[in-house]
């Protein structure tokens, strides 16, 4: 079988390309021995059901473990206790008896048993939950219960009822033959729901009675050597000669190690970019392109969650565009939101983007909002031909353009006005120079309220272009020191300066200014 980079579903080592999970699962199975009941949330797409799935192989040989999918399970089934029950045992034993799942140490007739009294007409939670214990008594090897996506019915009133019955069957695990472990996995802490519920009777309910459990901490993203591992066994079949740490460290530079993202831009780079793309740097930064350019699942999640959400929108928005700071503090529901959701990480003590690809996607989806009715897009729009010549971007041009721009439509507006806006006009004024053809992402170690350095790819050359807020002659030296270690960083002979000063008598325009084999150039609006 050819093996190849797999972004939907569950990945299988003997199908796919794809990281060790040994130091995971042997986590997971210590936690499983010794009876804890966990949950592991993690975003969409971060490997949770591929993690599920290879923990089913590697408990098998000395626990019965039966993976559930909650996603399978219809609205109505949970319209009361008594369709729930049924139709969990109906899952349950479905699971159990699928000779592809090599479930083994659940007796037959007790499985028999267990089908003859789901088939009661009023066959309710205390019933099943009865059954249940029976079946992990008279089975001949301890029962680990997985329910994957189990937040797909986090918003009924029997799924929290039946994470009750869980909870109480945990409690009572020294008097009452139970289940070794539990294990509910999904994007939302069941441990900690607060989705309000009503009832004409019971009213609202804001917390879910699942505290018994605890969370998986294992880090589920890739690090570089688990990238390289991959990679490693890509170029072991395919010898494209690639370096394969250089290529597994560029790859982690743009994703932060999400799962489905690494395995994108590998998917992109040996499916559609063939020998173009050749495994190189150019390569990498093609597939950037192309994964920021498409329409999948994941970003459209990503979009509607934010849309649908204006205190977490305002907060991205301001980390992004104003340079914000935000302390990482998880009882702030817009920060746990973002945690949840895969938007944001901690560093140092900070709430920022989880990753580049995130960044640059969440500036686009910000700005696309705005292109429409903004006279700063069109201005660009309409002049964006004469910024490419023979193929490369002539940066000079951008920066002397976007000044006569800028003074001629915003000279006027206040400080406060310019500061937080600044450079959303810039990169809106970029945007359509570079669209199609390059790329943009924002140095997260330099986003804050007086600096921000953008990083632009454009037909595989580099340009840096750092914002700023003038705050005098000595702070600007201090930005073109730090300008200059940055162009040192990346190899480059030239750098941008973007200053936007508020002083009356400032000189507008754009000039050079040499340091020794570098140049500067330096544009003040």
């Amino acid at each position: 079988m050819v093996r190849y980079f797999n972004v939907t579903g569950a990945c299988y080592p003997d199908e796919h390309y794809m990281v060790k999970l040994d130091k995971r699962l042997q986590a997971i199975k210590t936690m499983v021995e010794q009876g804890k009941y966990i949950t592991i949330n993690r975003a969409r797409q971060y490997g949770k059901t591929t993690t599920l799935w290879a923990l089913h192989a590697y408990l098998q040989e000395e626990y019965a473990v039966v993976l559930m999918d909650f996603q399978r399970m219809s609205t109505a089934i949970f319209r009361d206790e008594y369709t729930f029950s049924k139709a969990f045992m109906k899952d349950f034993l479905k699971v159990v008896r699928n000779r592809n799942m090599q479930i083994t140490g659940l007796p037959e007739p007790v499985l028999m048993e267990l089908e003859m009294h789901a088939a009661k007409e009023n066959y309710n939670l205390r019933e099943l939950f009865e059954d249940l214990s029976d079946l992990c008594y008279k089975a001949e090897k301890k029962v680990v219960l997985v329910i994957d996506e189990v937040d797909s019915a986090s918003n009924n009133e029997v799924f929290l009822d039946f994470l009750s019955q869980l909870r109480d069957m945990y409690l009572q695990k020294r008097v009452k033959t139970t289940f070794q472990s539990v294990i509910l996995a999904g994007v939302y802490d069941v441990k900690n729901l607060k989705s309000k519920i009503r009832g004409e009777e019971k009213g609202n309910r804001l917390n879910s009675p699942w505290n018994v459990a605890v969370d998986l901490k294992t880090d589920m993203s890739f690090g570089i050597e688990d990238i390289k591992e991959m990679l490693s066994e890509y170029e072991g079949e395919h010898k494209t000669g690639m370096d394969i740490s250089k290529i597994a460290t560029l790859i982690y530079d743009y994703t932060s190690g999400y799962p489905f993202l690494v395995s994108r831009i590998c998917k992109i780079m040996d499916e559609e970019l063939g020998e173009q793309a050749n495994w190189t740097d150019a390569g990498v930064k093609t597939a950037v392109k192309e994964l920021l350019k498409e329409a999948n699942t994941l970003f459209d999640d990503m979009r509607k969650k934010i849309v649908d959400d204006e205190k977490l929108k305002k907060m991205l928005y301001e980390i992004l565009f104003l340079g914000k700071t935000y302390a990482y503090n998880p009882d702030s529901e817009q920060i746990d939101k973002g945690r949840m959701f895969g938007f944001i990480k901690e560093e140092n003590g900070n709430a920022v983007i989880a990753n580049r690809i995130y960044e640059t996607r969440l500036y686009n989806m910000f700005l696309s909002e705005e292109m429409l009715n903004s006279d700063t897009y069109e201005a660009a729009l309409i002049g964006k031909n004469q910024f490419v010549q023979d193929g490369k971007l002539n940066m000079n041009l951008v920066m002397k353009k976007f000044v006569e721009h800028f003074s001629e439509v915003y000279a006027d507006e206040e400080e406060k006005f310019i500061e937080e806006n600044g450079r959303r006009l810039f990169l809106l004024y970029l945007k359509p120079i570079i669209n199609g053809t390059g790329n943009y992402y924002i140095e997260a170690r330099t986003r804050n309220m007086q600096r921000t350095d953008v990083i632009i790819d454009y037909c595989g050359k580099q340009y840096i272009v750092e914002l700023k807020i003038w705050r005098g002659n000595a702070y600007n030296e201090q930005g073109e020191q730090q300008l200059l270690e940055y162009m040192d960083a990346y190899h480059l002979d030239r750098g941008y300066l973007l200053s936007f000063c508020f002083n009356k008598d400032k000189e507008v325009g754009v000039r050079e200014v040499k340091y020794e084999d570098k140049t500067l150039v330096e544009a003040v609006v």
